[in-house]
């Protein structure tokens, strides 16, 4: 009688243990749960921010808070895509506008809540992103046009960009591949930094 009681009463002190480990379980659950809905709200928060900032021509200051929530969310929702796209656009980051701004279409469609205004800002982006470039071009051609010289390092000498260095130059035609010598490298596969400067300025002739 008397073993029967004890087991009786391990069986019960084991099935209280077990209750209790589960209800600190569950209180671990819950306070988990509860740390990260606080934490995706301040997240929230910040996007929101954001987006008020944008609205109110704050850019760069939207720009900041719009990237905390890209670089905190673990899914990021479509509209903060489009928001994005559409703020790097008004701070003059027109590759990274048309990167977001085609990612929200290519999610939404024709049938997202910001579709034809993500097209206008992307079309917007896009000529912006080629007029910077052509820009960038002629200011290129500009320099080069002019007096400058490109360092060519230590060396003094650069491999020559028409043949890549190898002396011949291969063409293809519908009769096969035809080969000739690279007429500026004189058969040597690099150039001298004088003339580099030359051929970037068009003034190399040909040999």
């Amino acid at each position: 009688m008397k073993q029967t009681l004890a087991i009786l009463l391990i069986l019960v002190s084991v099935a209280s243990f077990a209750q209790g480990s589960e209800y600190e379980r569950e209180k671990l659950r819950e306070i988990e749960q509860s740390k990260e809905f606080a934490r995706n709200r301040q997240i929230r928060q910040q996007m929101d921010s954001g987006i008020y900032l944008l609205e109110h021509e704050e850019y760069a200051k939207a720009d900041i808070k719009l990237r905390y929530a890209l670089d905190n969310m673990k899914s990021v929702p479509s509209d903060l895509v489009y928001y994005f796209g559409k703020n790097s656009y008004y701070i003059a980051k027109y590759k990274q506008s048309v990167d977001w701004l085609t990612k929200y279409i290519q999610l939404k469609g024709t049938t997202g809540q910001y579709s034809a205004d993500a097209a206008t800002w992307l079309a917007k982006a896009e000529a912006s992103l080629l007029a910077e470039q052509q820009a960038g071009t002629q200011k290129a051609t500009e320099v080069l046009s002019k007096d400058y010289m490109i360092d060519c390092g230590p060396t003094g000498k650069v491999t020559c960009p028409v043949c890549n260095g190898s002396t011949v130059i291969v063409k293809k035609d519908y009769l096969g591949e035809k080969y000739k010598s690279c007429p500026y490298c004189s058969k040597h596969g690099y150039l001298t930094c004088e003339e580099y400067n030359q051929l970037l300025r068009g003034q190399l002739k040909a040999h």
